[in-house]
């Protein structure tokens, strides 16, 4: 009686063993979403879909995109922390992952602690932008121009926290100058104040910067990227222009998950995701959006979220920008 019953025990404990294995052989089994933390048609949703159609096909299953927008991006983000980590909810990260648990009180996720990463997508850079008044003919110009400039220079951003907010104040931290923060409710309203020379300076979007500096409307002076943008190869980083060798913002974007997700799933998505991002077809789409592609594994993903995260608490916390 002993043998039988340590036999059915052993069995038992074989099955729960294999079970997990199994079922992570069979996925997917189920459609996936993709949630973007953001209202359809903007960039994030524009990748999330052009990486969520080839993905659905390659896998046999449905991927939906599903926005979830609010708060910056956080009611999204947070909704993907909560979910099953069984790799059939995703989130489509960008500099909100890493930013947002430093400015909004409301935030009880964190970047690092609570995902794990599928993979690293690409990077928009944002290019600065100056009225075609402003005699700085470049970045370095620009700087010596700040340095001498009382009141200061003002520069207009798409809100506190964003990219173009970062960029400004990440500028202001390594090139030791003055500038005054003028925040709009978007880019479209920053945008429009620089065209009529209300304010100075904007580190802008190269899909919004690009076609006014070519109409003559704008001088573009530097990328904020670690390297210069296939879009505009002219043009050179701030690092190299402004000879600040620790400069670099850009808007990055990569597929997580929830902390927990199994090893096997995460190495399926993985090998798929950067198998999709060397089609010439999903080049081009991204292309479009101005997005210079930078595929890194999961590991490496994981460890560029961390430092990025560690990076811009200390810049915001150097800003003295108090969470709302």
């Amino acid at each position: 009686m002993k043998f039988i019953t340590s036999v059915l025990a052993a069995a038992a404990l074989t099955a729960v063993a294999i079970a997990p294995a199994a079922a992570q052989s069979t996925y997917p089994d189920k459609p996936i979403r993709i949630v973007v933390p953001y209202s359809a048609g903007g960039v994030v949703d524009t990748i999330a879909r052009v990486i969520g159609d080839k993905l659905g096909t390659r896998l046999g299953q449905p991927v939906i995109v599903e926005n979830k927008s609010g708060a910056g991006g956080a009611i999204g983000i947070d909704f993907v922390a909560r979910a099953a980590p069984d790799g059939y909810t995703l989130l489509l990260a960008s500099p909100a992952l890493a930013v947002l648990p430093s400015l909004q009180k409301s935030v009880r996720w964190n970047g690092v602690r609570d995902f794990r990463a599928v993979g690293g997508i690409g990077v928009v850079p944002n290019i600065v932008v100056v009225h075609p008044s402003v005699p700085a003919k470049t970045m370095e110009e620009f700087v010596q121009l700040a340095r001498k400039t009382n009141p200061p220079l003002t520069y207009a951003t798409a809100g506190m926290g964003t990219s173009n907010h970062l960029s400004g104040e990440l500028l202001v931290q390594e090139a030791k100058i003055k500038l005054t923060h003028v925040p709009y409710k978007g880019q479209t309203d920053a945008l429009n104040d620089l065209l009529s020379g209300r304010v100075t300076m904007m580190p802008l979007t190269s899909q919004l910067a690009i076609p006014q500096v070519k109409e003559g409307k704008l001088r573009a002076l530097a990328v904020t990227t670690a390297k210069r943008s296939s879009a505009s190869p002219e043009l050179p980083t701030v690092a190299e222009s402004a000879k600040l060798p620790k400069y670099e913002v850009g808007t990055w974007f990569g597929l997580v998950g929830p902390k927990k997700m199994p090893q096997a799933v995460v190495d399926t998505l993985s090998k798929e995701v950067a198998e999709i991002l060397t089609l010439p077809e999903v080049k081009t789409k991204l292309d479009g959006i101005g997005m210079d592609l930078d595929v890194q594994s999961a590991a490496a993903f994981d460890a560029y979220v961390a430092a990025e995260t560690s990076k811009w608490t200390r810049v915001i916390k150097q800003a003295g920008i108090q969470p709302n």
